[in-house]
């Protein structure tokens, strides 16, 4: 397959950051590297005045006030990276790291933060070659932490791994990982260091890699969801277009209109039906598509902060009248909002699954054998599997409490608000990650309901072919190897993205 290249003249949206984060190319164009240059040149200009300029050529946080003279401004910017690299525990992923490098390129490509180019073709070199910085996951308040991991690695220090992260890659120092690539670890010159901490990529980055697997996730609900009304005898007549046209909702509108393809031809359904379904079928469009509505107002949001500046201090002017301004720039709070809805939104589409999945699986409602199993006593079938469900749903609520409230107070009392926009993206990462094996849990169970009571010819023509392609991946279950097999398969397909309806 063919990777699209992406050029930095013009800001990344967030479907291009994921792309870039799952291994497709990014460079530099040419109006970016002027930009960047022009930005540099003020820096210069700014040092050779000898202009106070927060972080340019003075201490950082509570020390801002702290003169720091000229022969010490490479120092101080190897030293910030130095400081500022304690992240702990787990490290990040091949994708999550790339993302985050892209935001940051990205930022630096508007042309205020004051680097040279050498410093953004440096962070692109690492996407080039696939040299993934070792970020460990947890120890930020909003930013800072996980950009020193990976500029540790541009100065020749830390760790990286080159090659499939996923298979293993290889260990090396950041010095060695440099050299493997045929490149050199850089020396930072006034700013850099700051820059190379500063700003919102990390929390941009992870927000873009979590709503992309948010939307490809809710997406494959719809598919997942029409399996399993299909077995479970549900009644269409709750997704004719001028009752649901009656809820004001593009999303509404969306998931009605995804629905009734998936189950156009269907002759399962064509008998008596219940008057009116339980919720977890009935309101499928409302709840789809109300998460639908919340992804698209989070995917503004991430788009709003790649095209967003958020490096502090900020350069602006001429190299004649030059200006380092000091600001906020770096404190996303919109963004941290709008991850938290981003948890909040997709854990709705768990919540729903598992409820069909229950429904599927007792044999009260039902109308299948119990469990779904092969033979109920000696088998237990799915029934387990919806147990796990479960555990996930109310993992997920745990998951869900808001990250932007925690609030906290840093550096002597100069950084006395925090709105924690990485911790909001790394809980909404983790929560997608429970919602797509939730969905895996339920799309494997209903595969089975097929089977033991769905006659082939009777499903609609796109649940048919939604059920070959599960059955290719998952064969029937018959406690015949470890559930947990099953349920990773489903999650995979779920992951990778359904077929949908022609």
């Amino acid at each position: 397959m063919t990777l699209v290249t992406y050029t930095l003249d013009r800001p990344l949206d967030g479907a291009a950051l994921s792309a870039v984060a799952h291994g497709a190319p990014l460079v530099l164009g040419d109006a970016a590297r002027s930009r960047i240059a022009a930005a540099h040149d003020l820096v210069r200009a700014i040092v050779g005045r000898g202009t106070p300029a927060y972080g340019v050529n003075t201490g950082v946080g509570a020390l801002f006030d702290r003169a720091v003279e000229p022969a010490l401004h490479r120092r101080l910017s190897r030293q910030l990276v130095m400081s500022h690299a304690c992240g702990v525990g787990a490290p990040l992923s091949e994708a999550e790291v790339r993302a985050i490098i892209a935001a940051q390129a990205n930022n630096h490509a508007h042309g205020h933060s004051g680097v040279r180019v050498a410093v953004v073709e440096a962070l692109l070199a690492l996407l080039a070659h696939r040299i993934v910085p070792e970020v460990p996951g947890a120890g930020s308040v909003g930013y800072l932490t996980h950009m020193a991991h990976i500029a540790l690695v541009l100065i020749g220090e830390g760790h990286a791994r080159i090659g499939d992260q996923d298979q293993g890659g290889q260990r090396l120092t950041g010095a060695q990982a440099l050299a493997r690539a045929g490149l050199s670890p850089l020396v930072l010159d006034a700013k850099e260091g700051l820059s190379l901490l500063n700003g919102a990529p990390c929390a941009t980055g992870l927000g873009a890699v979590a709503w992309a697997r948010a939307t490809r996730a809710a997406l494959a609900a719809d598919g997942v969801a029409a399996l399993s009304f299909e077995c479970l005898g549900g009644n269409p007549a709750a997704f004719v277009p001028d009752v649901l046209a009656l809820r004001r909702s593009a999303g509404v509108a969306q998931t009605g209109a995804a629905l009734n393809a998936w189950l156009a031809g269907n002759a399962h359904l064509s008998g008596a039906a219940r008057l009116q379904d339980p919720l977890s079928l009935r309101s499928i469009p409302q709840v789809h598509g109300g998460v639908r509505d919340a992804l698209a107002y989070v995917g503004t949001m991430i788009d709003d902060e790649l095209a967003s500046v958020t490096d502090n201090p900020v350069m602006l002017g001429t190299a004649e009248a030059p200006r380092a301004c000091s600001a906020a720039q770096a404190i996303a709070t919109g963004l941290a909002i709008a991850l938290d809805a981003l948890g909040i939104a997709i854990a709705h589409i768990g919540m729903m699954s598992e409820r069909r999945t229950d429904r599927m699986v007792n044999p009260l409602v039902s109308g299948l054998p119990p469990f779904l199993a092969a033979e109920a006593g000696v088998s237990s079938g799915f029934m387990i599997a919806q147990y796990t469900a479960s555990a996930l749903v109310s993992e997920n609520r745990r998951l869900a409490a808001p990250a932007s409230l925690d609030g906290g107070i840093t550096s002597g009392l100069q950084e006395d608000y925090l709105s924690h926009p990485t911790a909001a993206a790394m809980k909404a990462v983790a929560i997608v990650a429970n919602v797509e094996t939730i969905l895996g849990i339920e799309l494997a169970a209903a595969a089975q309901a097929h089977d033991l009571g769905v006659a082939p010819d009777a499903r609609a023509p796109a649940t048919a072919k939604l059920h070959a392609h599960v059955r290719a991946a998952i064969a029937p279950f018959a406690d015949d190897r470890p559930m947990n097999e099953v349920i990773e398969q489903g999650a995979d397909l779920v992951r990778a993205g359904l077929p949908l309806p022609a």
